[in-house]
């Protein structure tokens, strides 16, 4: 059960190539490990797996951030710990985790970003504010020692991996705010996106209506057990 407070989603970058690396063989390696996020991400080919319902805590918050990491023998889960046990995992009416399959090192929003668009158009669905409190994401060479406000947390929207209070992490990178989710300040209007044709998604924002359209076709295809893995093709080609 997650706690009250504003809906948030956090973007973490795998440590992978999404040229080798499909959405789904990360997804089944995260759930193997015990450590599932709601959705992984292939940012090149536009392949988005869900592992959790939205409306259930996810377990990648707080441990190891990268895909190869393995849990060692006889061990509860990260670190020795029991898996999802970070209370980050269950803070926020919705804290929806996003796993990229990329490197925290080469931003991913500098690269295609295939299915942007329509996963943006469904975190907002769920009420997730267009929005980062935070700021944009340090580099991966200064993630470390970035600040981690509790007080930007608590305000909902989108964060970096390396802006979770508590947590360690390096990724996903210096990647850019206006092309996930927009403004970096609360109180800025958020205005419509532009992308560039042929190679992003516009980010605008969707009606009602599709947003939920779009919603509704990717959790037809949900499944509460994190060991049957499905593929969204991609969230782009859900019907209205």
């Amino acid at each position: 059960m997650l706690r009250g407070g504003a809906p948030r989603v956090v973007w973490q970058a795998l440590g992978a190539d999404p040229r080798q690396t499909s959405a789904g063989s990360a997804a089944q390696r995260l759930a193997r490990d015990g450590r599932p996020p709601h959705l992984v991400w292939n940012p090149l080919s536009g392949d988005i797996v869900q592992l959790i319902p939205v409306v259930r805590a996810a377990c990648s918050l707080g441990g190891p951030e990268g895909l190869d990491h393995r849990v060692p023998a006889g061990a509860d889960g990260p670190g020795d710990t029991a898996p999802g046990g970070d209370p980050a995992n269950r803070q926020g009416r919705l804290c929806v985790q996003v796993c990229v399959v990329a490197w925290a090192w080469e931003p991913f929003t500098d690269g295609p970003m295939h299915g942007a668009g329509a996963l943006l158009d469904w975190l907002a669905s769920w009420g997730v504010p267009s929005r980062w409190p935070a700021g944009r994401p340090a580099p991966f060479m200064a993630a470390r020692s970035a600040e981690r406000s509790r007080t930007h947390w608590s305000m909902g929207g989108h964060f970096g991996a390396s802006q979770v209070p508590g947590w360690d992490a390096a990724g996903p990178g210096h990647i850019e705010p206006a092309l996930l989710g927009g403004a970096v300040t609360p109180a800025c209007a958020v205005p419509p996106g532009r992308g560039v044709a042929g190679r992003r998604p516009t980010l605008t924002a969707a009606p009602a209506a599709i947003s939920r359209g779009r919603r509704m076709a990717l959790e037809t295809v949900i499944t509460p057990d994190i060991d049957s893995v499905t593929s969204v093709a991609s969230l782009a080609n859900a019907p209205y």
